[in-house]
């Protein structure tokens, strides 16, 4: 099998219910340490979400305010306006702008105004291909 994945481009993995079954039950510290005993990096589901999102051509970008976080999947290669279409029409219709930093910058500095102050928050136009990972916040104006 793994031989003909090869020869056609595709991806094979193993998965086990029964080890799936298991770990969605564990909590976040005790999955981890589940994981690192059965010597692997990453669960199965996340194996199996992670090649569809590759083979549909898909990715993510996210929203974030005081109250939620939010993924939104897009295909690659979409641009901002697009992007913010996804949301609502209004956002697309009256795109203005784009603030975007990468997720793991957000994470690392804590805060958009950490990150802002550092110089990490890039303004983007109609031309902006998202990149999976980017964390948005769109202006615009209807």
């Amino acid at each position: 099998m793994r031989e003909y994945a090869a020869q056609t481009g595709s991806e094979v993995f193993v998965i086990c219910a029964s080890i799936e079954a298991e770990i969605a039950e564990l909590d976040d510290d005790e999955r981890a340490m589940f994981l690192e005993d059965l010597g692997v990096k990453e669960a199965g589901l996340d194996k199996l979400i992670s090649a569809s999102y590759r083979t549909l051509g898909l990715m993510s970008f996210l929203t974030a305010g005081e109250d939620e976080t939010r993924a939104w999947t897009i295909k690659i290669g979409t641009k901002a306006p697009q992007a913010a279409g996804k949301i609502h029409s209004d956002f697309e219709r009256g795109f203005i702008k784009a603030e975007v930093v990468n997720y793991k910058v957000l994470l690392e500095l804590g805060s958009l105004a950490a990150a802002r102050e550092k110089g990490l928050v890039g303004i983007e136009g109609k031309e902006y291909v998202v990149k999976d990972g980017d964390v948005i916040l769109f202006r615009f104006n209807v």
